[in-house]
């Protein structure tokens, strides 16, 4: 999406209207690996692994019981484009949260992760985290490697997993 403008792109809290959009957006414009932990499925998409990243963002975000932590649709131009999250390491008053975002394939490389990450950063400053934002991924994604360490975050490269800190 060459050329989105700030106004383009808003985070939305996840909502089971917003995780129906996602999951479609999941399915039709990325890889299971990419949106969701142990989806090794070679194959792509099944029905299965659907309901699982269903399941996976109930369980995590929506419900009250088991939520831990806040979730939002990333929406490109009126569009689900992909997740954003914060989850508190140590605790809902925590110091230190974890950031995740991923983003539909076609809308990659257009500057938009970068204005995801400002929008965490700042989410995570108002919640009261002050030490550091934590982000985890692999040596060969090199784009989240570069929109880590364009947030101003120190990487720590351990075997295949780099992980970014960054003091708020």
């Amino acid at each position: 999406m060459p050329g989105a403008g700030e106004s383009d792109i808003v985070l939305i809290p996840l909502d089971e209207p917003g995780l129906a959009r996602l999951a479609d957006t999941a399915v039709a414009d990325a890889l299971p690996l990419e949106v969701m932990p142990a989806a090794d499925d070679p194959q792509g998409w099944t029905e299965e692994l659907r309901e699982a990243f269903l399941a996976f963002h109930r369980r995590r975000s929506l419900d009250p019981e088991t939520a831990i932590e806040s979730t939002w649709v990333i929406e490109v131009a009126g569009h689900a484009a992909g997740a954003a999250r914060l989850r508190p390491v140590s605790g809902a008053s925590a110091v230190e949260v974890e950031a995740g975002v991923w983003l539909a394939r076609s809308i990659r490389g257009h500057g938009i992760g970068r204005r995801v990450a400002e929008a965490l950063l700042e989410s995570a400053r108002d919640g009261g985290a002050v030490r550091f934002i934590v982000a985890t991924t692999t040596v060969d994604n090199a784009a989240a490697r570069r929109l880590i360490s364009g947030t101003g975050a120190d990487l720590d490269v351990r075997g295949a997993s780099v992980d970014g800190r960054l003091e708020l």
